[in-house]
């Protein structure tokens, strides 16, 4: 029997200087299934404004993600809808945005394609060398690493995770309240204790159900760690492979990918205490071997 608790699985509206383009039923859905309260909604919606129209099966919809008999009625009134013209630009943009992110998506699985194809040649060719040296988890990630950066989600140098000997996969998601509760003392660890221990990093693997989902949580969160790019999880399951049943769940490798500590003990959920309770051992000196025969 798995103990605790776990999860299972404009402006005017249009301006040049927007960063983010007005509202559809479909992204306050998103908004309110990734944990935004109803208000929180209307609060983005007096600034982003509303560019869509509501009909019963949206409305189902929105009453079936969490929102308030106040934020049906708003987006009901017309109080944050844009006229007719501003209306009809913003989904040109908006349709415009999804085929953009829909060409960047297919030529992102393209060149990961590629780049698979030429390292599996490349380690075709070369010499056999010990699996305990290697840096496997590296070449994983390598080039599809990002981080909250001045706001921002951006792409992070990943050559710093080469020196790493102590690898945390955290998988975790935003619509999970046991994860949105171990976070912030997850964060307060590593902020403690990875200025001390520089061999030590621990990279975000996203169980969001949308890229919006995992940025929110991201930058709510103010994780200070990297993250796999959500864009890239789709080729990363040899990084899945190491994840149980529930989150949150943390997993401790080595570089070469070697489990050292898991959530789970087998098919039960032990927790992620129990994987910093075993980094704690290493730091205090106890061999890696022992801990990995402990498994």
């Amino acid at each position: 029997m798995r103990r605790g608790v776990i999860c299972f699985f404009l402006l005017p509206i249009i301006a040049a200087q927007a960063t983010q383009l007005p509202i559809t039923a479909k992204e306050v859905g998103l908004m309110l299934r990734a944990g935004y309260s109803s208000a929180a909604v209307l609060q983005e919606l007096s600034v982003r404004h509303f560019a869509d129209t509501l009909d019963a099966a949206k409305e189902k919809m929105l009453i079936g993600a969490g929102a308030s008999a106040e934020l049906i009625t708003a987006l009901n009134s017309g109080t944050y809808s844009l006229s007719p013209e501003q209306m009809a630009i913003a989904q040109r943009q908006i349709a415009d945005q999804a085929k953009r992110r829909a060409l960047e998506a297919e030529a992102s699985r393209r060149f990961n394609t590629l780049y698979e194809s030429q390292l599996a040649d490349k380690r075709a060719t070369a010499p056999t060398t010990s699996s305990t040296s290697g840096d496997v988890i590296h070449q994983l990630v390598k080039g599809d690493l990002v981080c909250w950066h001045y706001g921002a989600l951006a792409h992070c140098d990943d050559e710093a995770l080469e020196k790493k000997k102590l690898i945390m996969l955290y998988f975790s998601a935003h619509w999970c309240g046991p994860c949105r509760k171990f976070t912030p003392q997850l964060i307060d660890y590593y902020n403690r204790v990875a200025p001390q221990h520089p061999e030590l990093e621990i990279i975000f693997v996203s169980l969001d159900k949308s890229q919006f989902a995992m940025e929110t949580y991201m930058r709510e969160a103010n994780m200070p760690w990297p993250a796999i790019d959500y864009q890239k999880l789709g080729g990363k399951d040899a990084i899945r492979k190491y994840a149980g049943d529930g989150i949150p769940d943390l997993v401790l490798v080595d570089p070469a990918g070697k489990v050292i500590s898991d959530s789970f003990a087998g098919k039960e959920y032990v927790g992620p205490a129990k994987v910093i309770a075993d980094l704690e051992a290493i730091f205090s000196g106890k061999s890696l071997s022992k801990l990995a025969q402990n498994r």
